[in-house]
Order: structure tokens, then C-alpha cells, then sequence
């Protein structure tokens, strides 16, 4: 059996573990526009403690976000071209669906990058004085959980999509820290 079959059957089995109470709880989870509330607060609150020392770390976050979301959008899903479950022929009458299926391709997940790359920044920035910081690791797990659940993405795509979420936002966070400490020198 292939990765490829493996993840074809892992997806299957993870996708058909849907009812109808929670087919609007992973839809909302799987949303774009409901988190800017969220992300609001969280440039608020950044600003708010940090005042000019914020413009770096705001700029360290969303570069890291745009890094992850450009590497998946804009790179790999149009190199790789692999179809959304909910697009391929072979499954497609297996999968359950939940709202629309989105574009044609689907490796990888930018929900799960950019989810993954927000929690690992913010924990990289903030985790020392902020240790509850590490809990929006579970945010990202079930907005990346809800991609397969509502039928878009399989758990390699997900699983990849994180990888380079939390790649981007190591990287990003050790530019941020090398600039910083120039900075501090002079």
C-alpha cells in the first residue's frame, strides 16, 4: 500500500466520523473571516503591552503568516497539483462535504500552515511571559482537523501545512531575534 492509499484511507476513515452536530462546529472552526475578532485582540493586546517594540514583532508575525501562506497557495498547490478529496474522482462520492470544496488543488493546507504559524509565533514571541500562550495549539489542531472533517483537505495535506507553518515561524522568530539584538548593540 502506498502513502498516497494510506492517506486516501485515513482520510476516508477521519472524514466519515461526522453527524450533524458538528458539521456546523467544524464549518465555523474551518471559516476565515470569524477569527479577525481574535486576531484583532491579539494585535491590540501586543500593542497595547509592547508599544514601539511592537512594530517588530508585528511585522515578525505577519511575515511569518504570509511566508507559510505563499509557500502552500502560491508554490506547492499549483507544483503539486494534487486534487482536494472532494474533487477526486475516484472518492468524491464517499466524501462528506460540509459548505463548498474550494479550490481545485489542495496540498497543503494554508489553514493549517498559517494556523500552526500564528501558535508557534506567538509562542516564540510571548511563551515566557505569557505560558498559557502554548494553548493556541489547540486552536490550530482543531482548525486543521476541521479541514479534513468538512472534506477538503486529506491529513498529509494538513500535516505538511503545519510543518511549514511552524518552519516559517521559527525561521521568521530567529531574523526577528538576530535583528533585535543588532539592533541593541549600537
Amino acid at each position: 500500500m502506498s502513502l498516497n492509499d494510506l492517506d486516501t484511507q485515513a482520510f476516508l476513515w477521519l472524514n466519515s466520523l461526522h453527524n450533524a452536530t458538528f458539521d456546523p462546529i467544524m464549518a465555523f472552526f474551518s471559516g476565515k473571516y470569524q477569527w479577525f475578532p481574535m486576531y484583532a485582540f491579539i494585535i491590540g493586546s501586543i500593542i497595547w503591552k509592547f508599544r514601539k517594540q511592537s512594530i517588530g514583532m508585528l511585522l515578525t508575525i505577519i511575515m511569518s503568516v504570509v511566508i507559510s501562506d505563499r509557500i502552500c497557495s502560491g508554490i506547492l498547490k499549483p507544483l503539486v497539483e494534487r486534487l482536494r478529496p472532494c474533487h477526486e474522482p475516484a472518492i468524491q462520492q464517499l466524501v462528506h462535504v460540509v459548505g463548498n470544496c474550494g479550490g481545485q488543488f489542495g496540498f497543503c493546507s494554508s489553514h493549517a500552515a498559517n494556523s500552526f504559524t500564528l501558535a508557534t509565533i506567538l509562542l516564540l514571541l510571548f511563551g515566557k511571559q505569557l505560558p498559557q500562550i502554548k494553548y493556541f495549539y489547540f486552536w490550530a489542531i482543531l482548525v486543521s482537523y476541521s479541514r479534513i472533517y468538512v472534506g477538503v483537505h486529506y491529513p498529509l495535506d494538513v500535516l505538511s501545512g503545519a510543518g511549514i507553518g511552524v518552519l516559517a515561524a521559527f525561521l521568521c522568530n530567529l531574523t526577528y531575534h538576530k535583528y533585535t539584538f543588532i539592533g541593541k548593540e549600537q
